[in-house]
């Protein structure tokens, strides 16, 4: 009998292997560059782990700041449909960045003692990516902005992103244009102070909330604003844990309190009228 055994085709069959005049994968993703911005200070081990997590963290955050610009020009332009893809799409950045924290979390204390000193005053308080997606979600804080006093180019950044509507904001003004009914001290402020809830503001979106299917766009809206901040909630849960695993109570290396600083970020969200509204539904 025959041996029917189909034939494998070749793998590499028709694969280029000179690109000495093509654009290759390393030089597309310019690899040479990201995979030489690790420079460990220490010959401690795990120096690499914690550089590599915070770097792919300011990655994932300039993922997310991109999606929300979207996202917010979309809600402008009255199209939240258009929104929802990249809101959803932050939020499985979200998922990988709070996995992130288990990866970190396999250094000891020892491990991180080891060359903490060489971080000098360096922190991820310092994050200006951190304080862009902070303002975009509306919790905006001009204080902040000292720490990047020093880097022109930043602090006009900031400054700028302190500014403009939030994701929220843009959110509420929408529901204005609808038709629903939003307080006019929410619509019209100074986007640079902190968003404070309304009374107002949580009886617009139970209009939406009350009759899903009529304003079903504004209500998936919400959803997707629900899940952001979800998310980013238990991203800084993880956080806290983790610090709270490998130094204790210890005071951050930037100076802030470490573990009472991150405790004291879970009591504020973003959204708040959309959780306090389900207690009235």
């Amino acid at each position: 009998m025959a041996d029917e055994t189909p034939v494998r085709p070749d793998p590499y069959e028709g694969v280029r292997w000179d690109f000495s005049d093509a654009m290759s994968y390393s030089a597309y993703l310019r690899l040479p560059l990201v995979l030489g911005a690790q420079k460990p200070l220490s010959s401690a081990h795990d120096e690499l782990l914690f550089i590599v997590i915070h770097q792919a963290s300011e990655l994932w955050m300039k993922l997310c700041l991109h999606e929300l610009d979207g996202a917010r020009a979309a809600i402008r332009a009255d199209d939240p449909e258009q929104a929802f893809k990249m809101l959803a799409r932050v939020g499985r950045i979200q998922q990988q960045m709070i996995q992130s924290w288990d990866v970190l979390a396999t250094m000891t204390p020892f491990d991180y003692s080891s060359f903490r000193d060489a971080l000098g005053d360096s922190s991820g308080f310092q994050s200006y990516q951190y304080r862009l997606l902070e303002f975009a979600l509306g919790a905006k804080n001009a204080r902040v902005l000292e720490v990047h006093r020093a880097d022109p180019a930043i602090h006009a950044l900031l400054e700028a992103a302190l500014a403009a509507p939030s994701l929220y904001d843009e959110s509420l003004m929408l529901l204005a244009r609808r038709g629903i009914p939003a307080p006019a001290e929410r619509l019209n402020r100074d986007w640079r102070e902190p968003y404070e809830p309304h009374p107002g503001v949580e009886a617009a979106w139970l209009t939406v909330y009350r009759d899903a299917t009529r304003w079903w766009d504004l209500y998936e809206l919400a959803e997707k604003l629900v899940d952001i901040d979800y998310r980013f909630q238990q991203w800084r849960f993880a956080h806290l844990k983790t610090v709270e695993r490998i130094i204790g109570y210890k005071r951050g290396t930037g100076g802030s309190s470490g573990v009472p600083y991150l405790a004291a970020t879970l009591e504020r969200g973003f959204f708040p009228e959309l959780l306090t509204l389900r207690t009235a539904i």
